[in-house]
C-alpha cells in the first residue's frame, strides 16, 4: 500500500500526486496485513447498548499540575488522566529539557514519573540531569525501542506519567518496518493511545520535526493523540514559545514563554518585559497590543524606511504578514498622500513574537510613518486598532483587559477607534475615526504645518 503522510489516505498505486488532498510526493510505500477476521457474533455485538446524552454523568476531573505554570497554562491548566500530548520543535531547542524539568517536578510531589528514552544513554540523561538538578526520587529511566517493553512496564508499575524520547525511535516487534517509517509511527502512537486510554494515565511523547516544522511522520499521528504543542525560536536564541496548535482539554491558542538558561528552561513571569527592550523607543516605534489566548503581550512594533538605492523597492516584515504589510502601505499610500513606492520598508516584531490578529494594524502604521518623518511618537501611549482599506480605523476584541496590562506596565495614554465601547479611568484614551487622525495626535511636525 501507499500512505500519503499530508493526509493520512491510503492507495494501493503509487502516484506522484496524493489523489485525496492533492501533495505531490508524499505518498509512501508501507506494508498492509492482509487477512480474514473473525465476525463477531450478535451477542457480543449487543453488549454495548447507547446511552442517552442527556443522562451521562460528568465527573469532575482532577487536572495534574506540573509546577510549571507556563507549561499548564498551554495545556489548559495542567495534565488530564489519559491524556496523550506530542510535543515537536527543532533539534536542540529544548523539547528534552523541558520535559525532564517537568518529570522532575512532579516526581517531588510524589507523583511516580517514567522517563522511556530511545535516543540517549542512560550516562548521557545522567549527566543532562544532573546539570538542570533533576535529583528526585520517583523519577524513573528506561533506555529501550521496543514499544512493547514499554506497554508492559507501564502495565506493571502504573506510573502517574509516562514519557516517550522519542515516538521516531521506538518500534513495535509486530511490523518489521525500521523505526521512524509511516507504518510504525502509527502502530505505536496508537499502541500508546489506547494505553492511556485504558489505564488512565497521561504519556508524553516527544517527536521530531520535518524542515517545514511539522511533526515527521503522517499528519494522522496529530489526529490521534490529544493535544499538540510546538516549540517555536530559533536554536540560537535564548527566548522559547511553546504554543498549543490542538488541544481537546484546553483553547488551542494558548502559548508558554520560556528562556533557556544554564540550568534549563526558565519560565518568563511578565512577557510583555521580552517584547519590549526600551522604556523611550527611538524613531520607527511604536508599541501595541496581542492577545495570545487568555494572555495579553505588549508588543513593541519596528519599522525602517529608507530611500531604495539597489532598483525595486523592498518590503520586508518579520513576524508580521507579508500581504499585511503591502495592504497598510497601499492604504497609506492612498489615504494620506504618502508616496513610499521608492523607499525600502521594514518591519520587524521586537522579541521574535508571531503576529496574526489585526490589532497592531494601527501601531504598523504609526510606526511606519515614525520611521519616515524622523520623529519619535509619544512615551507611554499604547496603539490599538485595525484599519480597513478605507483608512478607517476600527475596535478591536477585548480591549479591557489589553488596557489592564497597559496600566500593569505603566502607560499613560491609549490610542482607540472611535466606535470602541472601552472604558478604564487609570489611563487616559484618545478616540479616532481615520488614520489621517493619528497624523495631528501622535505627530508634533504635523500639527505645527496646519496651525501656520
Amino acid at each position: 500500500m501507499f500512505f500519503c503522510k499530508d493526509c493520512g489516505s491510503e492507495t494501493p498505486k503509487w502516484s506522484g500526486k496524493c489523489p485525496v488532498c492533492g501533495s505531490w510526493n508524499s505518498l509512501k510505500e508501507i506494508k498492509s496485513v492482509i487477512g480474514k477476521k473473525t465476525i463477531p457474533n450478535n451477542a457480543t455485538v449487543l453488549n454495548q447498548k447507547p446511552i442517552k446524552l442527556n443522562e451521562i454523568n460528568i465527573k469532575n476531573v482532577q487536572r495534574i499540575t506540573t509546577g510549571n505554570s507556563e507549561f499548564d497554562g498551554t495545556l489548559g491548566g495542567g495534565l488530564v488522566p489519559g491524556m496523550v500530548v506530542l510535543i515537536g520543535g527543532e533539534p536542540g531547542i529544548g523539547k528534552s529539557t523541558l520535559i525532564l524539568q517537568i518529570s522532575n517536578s512532579l516526581a517531588k510531589n510524589k507523583h511516580k514519573v517514567f522517563y522511556f528514552s530511545g535516543e540517549e544513554s542512560e550516562e548521557q540523561i545522567s549527566i543532562r540531569a544532573n546539570r538542570l538538578g533533576c535529583s528526585a526520587d520517583e523519577l524513573y529511566l528506561v533506555c529501550t525501542t521496543n514499544v512493547e517493553t514499554i506497554i508492559a512496564l507501564i502495565e506493571q508499575y502504573e506510573p502517574d506519567l509516562a514519557i516517550i524520547d522519542s515516538i521516531q525511535s521506538v518500534s513495535t516487534s509486530y511490523l518489521d518496518n525500521a523505526p521512524g517509517s509511516v507504518s510504525q509511527l502509527r502502530e505505536s502512537t496508537g499502541i500508546f493511545t489506547r494505553t492511556a486510554k485504558k489505564l488512565n494515565i497521561p504519556i508524553i511523547m516527544i517527536g521530531h520535526v520535518t524542515k517545514d516544522g511539522f511533526v515527521a511522520g503522517p499528519k494522522i499521528i496529530e489526529h490521534m493523540v490529544d493535544t499538540v504543542l510546538y516549540f517555536e525560536g530559533e536554536t540560537r536564541n535564548q527566548f522559547k514559545i511553546l504554543r498549543a496548535t490542538k488541544n481537546r482539554f484546553g483553547s488551542t491558542n494558548e502559548i508558554g514563554l520560556f528562556e533557556m538558561q544554564a540550568k534549563g528552561l526558565v519560565e518568563i513571569k511578565n512577557p510583555s518585559n521580552l517584547f519590549l527592550h526600551e522604556k523611550e523607543f527611538s524613531t520607527g516605534s511604536a508599541v501595541g497590543c496581542i492577545l495570545e489566548g487568555s494572555r495579553a503581550f505588549l508588543v513593541e512594533v519596528q519599522a525602517l524606511v529608507s530611500a531604495a538605492n539597489y532598483g525595486t523597492s523592498q518590503r520586508v516584515a518579520l513576524g508580521l504578514d507579508h500581504k499585511k504589510l503591502a495592504i497598510l502601505l497601499a492604504v497609506i499610500e492612498k489615504k494620506l498622500s504618502v508616496k513610499l513606492r521608492n523607499n525600502d520598508v521594514f518591519v520587524n516584531l521586537a522579541g521574535g513574537i508571531k503576529a496574526i490578529e489585526p490589532s497592531l494594524d494601527l501601531a504598523v502604521v504609526s510606526a511606519i510613518l515614525s520611521s519616515l518623518k524622523e520623529e519619535k511618537l509619544p512615551v507611554k501611549t499604547l496603539i490599538l486598532g485595525e484599519v480597513g482599506l478605507n483608512g478607517e480605523v476600527r475596535p478591536v476584541s477585548q480591549t479591557d483587559k489589553r488596557l489592564k496590562e497597559a496600566v500593569k506596565l505603566g502607560y499613560q495614554t491609549v490610542i482607540l477607534s472611535s466606535i470602541s465601547k472601552a472604558k478604564n479611568d487609570s489611563i487616559k484614551i484618545i478616540r479616532i475615526k481615520n488614520i489621517r487622525d493619528i497624523l495631528e495626535v501622535l505627530f508634533y511636525s504635523y500639527r505645527c504645518s496646519q496651525m501656520n
